[in-house]
């Protein structure tokens, strides 16, 4: 059997909380995703949010400085930004001592790690905050094998970055166990490793063993034991095609949901590239997965209605079901359309 060496959740939970989400100077709402995941899904450790002299974008959290969040009982301050590169741009640095001169520490997923940029270093020192670095793979990770595994496997595959694969693989991992499955949920960036509490961030693997890491991720289980995988970026996506390939590889899904946003059209941060359709995805996943699962299927596509009013959003998932042939629902929804989802991915 494969020996994972995972991060415990123990480990993460004990992480300093309540939150305060740091949002920065961001204006595109995807990428507040990890400030997102944690409001939606982690609504109990968050105390509120903060940001830079502008910033547009709201986790819809009351809005306060690190002093009064520290005042209400927050213990630390969640960078809750991906943005492209993983980086802590200066503008960052001022509001960040400020936190932790308000007595939070730092915490970050952030490709850059915190103890690399001098201020912040020497001022964790001083004032002796921590600054904890989450996108941190764990040791010992091999070249993946593409040897079969026991148990079944769900991943989450999506036309383009942050539109929903997290919060699906959240929500089928949640409605298994309520219909009695032996499930879990398999985070594979940092904001489902801190909802989680464990899991490894792919896409800080070294390329050679990230297929590897997917293995790691998802070990052998008893046979009647789903892991329902986080998918990231898309297999279309000119820069992060890499990690979508390296999970489903790695992952050998016995299933795939496929995450799309109704109404994008445009890689997000890359504009000059064309989205790709529904059914391009779904014919190159199962191209691609079957060769490490000869089995592989789509279950079913999930839409991130989030946009829209209800009545619009139902008929769309209505009619896409009928176009498309498979179930196709909006998970944060619910209703009769996702548990024809669940259903069908039990089947």
């Amino acid at each position: 059997m494969l020996q994972t060496r995972l991060p415990t959740p123990q480990a993460l939970k004990a992480l300093p909380g309540p939150y305060l989400l740091f949002l920065g100077d961001i204006t595109e709402p995807g990428y507040a995703k990890t400030a997102f995941g944690l409001r939606d899904w982690a609504p109990g450790h968050c105390t509120g949010e903060f940001g830079c002299e502008g910033g547009t974008v709201t986790a819809g959290l009351p809005r306060m400085t690190p002093a009064e969040a520290a005042a209400q009982g927050a213990r630390s301050m969640v960078i809750g930004v991906a943005n492209a590169g993983g980086v802590i741009p200066d503008a960052w640095v001022g509001p960040i001592l400020q936190a932790m001169e308000a007595g939070l520490d730092i915490i970050s997923g952030m490709h850059v790690r915190m103890g690399e940029i001098e201020r912040l270093r020497d001022a964790a020192s001083l004032l002796g905050r921590r600054l904890i670095d989450v996108r941190e793979p764990p040791r010992g990770i091999q070249v993946a094998t593409g040897r079969p595994r026991s148990g079944k496997r769900l991943l989450t595959l999506g036309t383009d970055c942050a539109l929903g694969k997290k919060y699906t693989a959240l929500a089928l991992t949640k409605a298994f166990t309520q219909r009695g499955v032996d499930a879990d949920f398999r985070a594979s960036g940092q904001t489902g490793i801190l909802i989680a509490g464990s899991g490894i961030p792919m896409d800080a693997v070294v390329s050679d063993f990230a297929a590897g890491a997917a293995e790691m991720l998802s070990p052998d289980a008893a046979a009647d034991h789903w892991d329902v995988i986080e998918g990231q970026g898309s297999l279309f996506h000119p820069a992060y095609a890499a990690v979508s390939l390296a999970l489903l590889h790695g992952s050998q899904p016995d299933i795939v949901v496929i995450c799309h946003q109704p109404g994008r059209e445009r890689v997000l941060g890359h504009p000059h590239f064309a989205l790709p359709s529904i059914e391009e995805t779904i014919a190159l996943a199962l191209q691609l997965g079957r060769r490490t699962q000869p089995a592989i299927r789509c279950a079913g596509v999930s839409l991130n209605t989030s946009h829209m009013d209800e009545a619009d959003a139902l008929r769309l998932l209505a009619t896409e079901s009928e176009r498309l042939g498979c179930a196709v629902a909006d998970p944060m929804r619910g209703g009769a359309a996702f548990e024809r989802l669940v259903e069908d991915c039990l089947a």
